[in-house]
């Protein structure tokens, strides 16, 4: 085998590796990598010369809202797989809230439909729970690609809620992988929504959305997490609150921070942003940003992502609270990332923990999440010194914003390389969609090879 040519190798580039990071090459055949180290003398099909730049295992944004079915005109699973391959990213994970959302196996499967011929980067699945689906689950999160259940136990956008213990506990008893959690406790937010007005600052939403009710409805569901003998995963953990008690339950809880919360600050952002920030649970005072880089730094957080979460510019600019909340993200998660690492806040392989291993942990992925023979042939190829200014023009989402625009960063993504295939090189998308389902341990079924008994 060493003498078969390679279909691609990525020469001289600073690899990071899951035990270090290194000067090497990478051979890919068939998709996946088959060889690390110095391959000077082998030859293949094509050469990637990564001399002075950072080749990072894939990139995975493990939080996204693609909104299809059911709002073409903010996104859809093409144009935010398009922006994922151009801001650097192998894979996403689509959430469930749609219209209609994805709460059973019909609709399930017109996703997976959806995908092939459409998608430029691979894509994982939630399922969202419902009170009327929950004997389901079991079966539901076992499907190919599902990466998840999904439970919104704090209202958001979308008409999915299972708030009440009782239908939590139940969602917890059905079926075996991690959940998902958004939790804010609803009925926190029910009883003080008498307490704010229309037309009131924007930075209202984080007084309404408070510290409080994140922390009230965390500790909530890991406390039946607890009873249950179940696990779960927290997402967009906001405050300092929740992070340092979530420290102490790292046996039943992983825990996602938002680039967001990495990033932006109340009241900078409400002032300079306006509706453009509101965002649940919302963006916080600086203590709370300090906090998240602090969990980020002792291992608390497992998986950094950007719950890219698209809306017409024009209803962003409705009054408080009639504006949706949610930012767009997947485009511009990498740069920011990278931008942190230049900034010397996180190394090249916590970046590539948070937003690879991690996911891959958290979710069970197979073949995905590092640099290793045998794994998928993704890679995220950087150049650790470009400086570039982020605009709305950039942004191919079809609501045509991001809350990061104006910021310049220092680190761009110059490839992404999907499957041993260039699919995004210097900021043009190469080839036709070539996105597939993520595979996942627990949804794998048996593989027809081996379905006779081997000799003795």
């Amino acid at each position: 085998m060493a003498d078969v040519p390679f279909d691609l190798i990525i020469r001289g580039g600073t690899v990071v590796l899951p035990w270090a990071t290194e000067a090497l090459d990478i051979g890919v055949r068939d998709g996946r990598i088959a060889a690390l180290g110095m391959l000077s003398r082998a030859e293949a099909a094509e050469t990637i010369d990564a001399r002075g730049l950072i080749v990072l295992p894939g990139l995975i944004d493990a939080h996204v809202h693609l909104r299809e079915p059911g709002a073409d005109e903010v996104e859809t699973i093409a144009t935010g797989t398009k922006a994922a391959a151009l801001g650097g990213l192998v894979a996403v994970f689509d959430m469930p809230n749609t219209q209609p959302p994805i709460t059973d196996s019909e609709r399930l499967a017109w996703k997976r439909r959806r995908i092939e011929g459409r998608a430029f980067v691979d894509i994982g699945l939630y399922v969202g729970a419902t009170k009327g689906n929950i004997a389901d689950l079991a079966d539901l999160e076992a499907e190919e690609g599902v990466c998840a259940v999904k439970v919104f136990a704090g209202s958001s956008t979308g008409d999915l809620l299972v708030e009440d213990d009782v239908s939590i506990e139940a969602v917890l008893r059905s079926g075996k992988r991690r959940v998902a959690f958004h939790a804010e406790d609803e009925d926190r937010l029910r009883d003080r929504a008498h307490l704010f007005r229309e037309g009131e600052p924007y930075q209202r939403h984080m007084e309404w959305r408070d510290v409080e009710t994140a922390f009230l409805g965390t500790r909530r569901i890991v406390g039946l997490a607890r009873k249950v003998g179940r696990r779960v995963h927290i997402l967009h953990v906001s405050t300092a609150e929740e992070l340092a008690w979530l420290a102490g339950h790292r046996d039943h809880a992983t825990v996602e921070v938002l680039v967001n919360h990495l990033t932006q600050a109340a009241p900078e952002a409400y002032d300079f942003l306006g509706g453009l920030a509101v965002m649940n649970p919302p963006i916080r005072d600086r203590r709370h940003l300090e906090a998240a880089w602090a969990a980020v730094r002792d291992g608390t957080v497992d998986v950094v992502a950007s719950d890219h979460a698209p809306h017409p510019r024009e209803a962003k600019m409705l009054p408080w609270p009639r504006c949706p909340a949610g930012l767009t993200g997947v485009q511009t998660i990498v740069p920011i990332m990278l931008d942190h690492v230049h900034a010397g806040r996180l190394s090249w392989s916590r970046l590539a923990d948070l937003m690879c291993a991690g996911p891959a942990r958290v979710y069970g992925i197979v073949g995905k999440g590092r640099v290793a023979v045998g794994y998928d042939a993704d890679f995220t190829i950087v150049d650790p010194s470009l400086r570039r200014t982020i605009t709305d023009e950039w942004i191919v989402s079809p609501c045509g914003w991001t809350p990061f625009a104006g910021m310049t960063v220092t680190g761009w993504p110059r490839m992404t390389v999907l499957r041993g295939r260039v699919i995004m090189r210097e900021g043009d998308l190469i080839g036709p969609p070539s996105g597939r389902l993520v595979r996942f341990g627990e949804t794998l079924g048996p593989d027809p090879a081996f379905a006779r008994p081997l000799r003795p």
